[in-house]
């Protein structure tokens, strides 16, 4: 083969290369939502944010989620526990996080919060089936929004 030919073979594939990654990445960064366990590498590292990925895990079953909602301008962002009914060791990370648990919740869970964003964390538990779900709430806008990659909001 020329090396022309060798030289436009190798420019089509890298050129395909970085249109791959920019789609991806834009599938990615748009999504509505994303429904993912840890073991989905590329969703894991974009959407949970490091308190979530820091959290101890107590149970064996663990699902993560995230909600973009357009409407208040926040993303939301979940890790299930399946099969947990304690959530001690939760408040416990949370505490040490600088969280502290708040007096009212506009939902029928318990609501942390910490000085340092505006985040509100909110545990709840299902009875049937067995569930405990941390929950993090981010509005757009705030000074100490992280973006999802752990990156500050730019």
């Amino acid at each position: 083969m020329s090396k022309r030919i060798i030289v436009r073979i190798s420019s089509v594939l890298v050129m395909g290369l970085i249109l791959i990654t920019i789609w991806i990445f834009c599938k990615l960064f748009f999504a509505g939502s994303a429904y993912y366990t840890e073991q989905d590498w590329l969703e894991y590292r974009f959407y949970t944010p490091d308190l979530l990925k820091k959290m101890p895990r107590i149970s064996d079953k663990i699902q993560f989620d995230f909600v973009n909602v357009t409407g208040p301008d926040a993303h939301v962002f979940t890790i299930h526990f399946y099969g947990a009914t304690d959530s001690s060791v939760i408040r416990n990370y949370l505490t040490s996080e600088g969280y502290e648990p708040q007096k009212s919740c506009d939902v029928e869970a318990e609501c942390w919060k910490s000085i340092k964003s505006d985040e509100v964390i909110t545990i709840a538990k299902y009875a049937s089936p067995k569930e405990i779900f941390v929950q993090i709430y981010q509005r757009f806008g705030s000074s100490d929004m992280e973006h999802p990659m752990g990156k500050k909001d730019l």
